[in-house]
């Protein structure tokens, strides 16, 4: 069956996927119910899927949506329900950026039809898109391990305190995946002395929690980096200097790491 467009699909033939649900730039010609382009693009996960380039040496499948999370958040339960009750956050389909400006011009707000269309026209596709790898390499391999990857400013005071650690592990308290996965993931990170923390402000979404279900083989992990680790990532974010362009030199070290931890991962799903 053919994918939506707004979907890029690889298959590899490694139990691994990349899953890249906060990458997108693409507005879906909604750019003018936003107070601007800019603003509903400044919190994409920038680049991430040019930093992620060596997992087809790894033999990774990547599923991939082109659409910006300020149309749908592909990473929030489809419910509308929070996943961190008591804790700011942006919801499924957002009215705020991460600093709490709003993304729509007055009135221009999608209401509850237009956010139950957008659900079946692009969350449902990429869930299911997701699955279908999940099954497709679950059958041939013993575990699969689906790797959620994302990235945010290192500082976002409305959202945490002080400086993100470079490495922020999610795996849903312990629930999306084996605990030898998530040592697995570990060791490079600490090994790196860039900082890291398990299960912290970020515990993994929607994509972590739904999918992972270790007693079935499929262990999921979010991985939220700082952006300082891959992208001059300034003081103030303004439309002049956001994004940064992406330097290959400058993201190497960080790259090294994250190879590293996939490469264990890997073994772990290989048992």
């Amino acid at each position: 069956m053919t994918a939506p467009d707004f979907l890029v699909i690889e298959r590899g033939e490694a139990p691994l996927i990349l899953s890249f649900p906060h990458t997108g730039t693409d507005l879906a010609g909604l750019d003018d119910r936003f107070v601007s382009p800019w603003l509903a693009r400044r919190d994409a996960d920038w680049w991430v899927e040019r930093l992620y380039d060596f997992g087809r040496e790894l033999g990774a499948s990547f599923v991939r949506t082109t659409v910006s999370r300020s149309v749908i958040d592909l990473n929030r339960d489809p419910s509308g329900a929070s996943l961190y009750p008591g804790r700011t956050t942006t919801g499924l389909c957002p009215t705020e950026t991460f600093d709490g400006e709003p993304l729509h011009a007055p009135g221009a707000e999608p209401d509850a039809a237009e956010i139950a269309e957008r659900r079946t026209r692009w969350f449902a596709p990429y869930h299911a898109a997701l699955a279908a790898e999940i099954t497709r390499l679950r059958a041939v391999h013993p575990r699969v391990v689906v790797h959620d990857c994302h990235s945010i400013r290192s500082r976002v005071p409305r959202l945490f305190d002080g400086l993100l650690p470079q490495f922020n592990i999610g795996t849903n308290s312990g629930a999306a995946c084996d605990p030898a996965l998530t040592a697995a993931i570990v060791g490079p990170c600490a090994a790196s002395g860039l900082g890291h923390v398990v299960d912290g402000r970020f515990k993994g979404g929607w994509i972590t929690r739904h999918h992972g279900r270790p007693a079935e083989g499929v262990h999921a992990v979010q991985m939220e980096l700082a952006k300082r680790g891959y992208l001059a990532e300034p003081d103030e974010v303004t439309p002049s200097n956001w994004p940064p362009a992406f330097d290959p030199d400058y993201a190497a070290p960080l790259v090294t790491v994250l190879k590293a931890a996939l490469e264990r991962a890997l073994a772990y799903a290989r048992g």
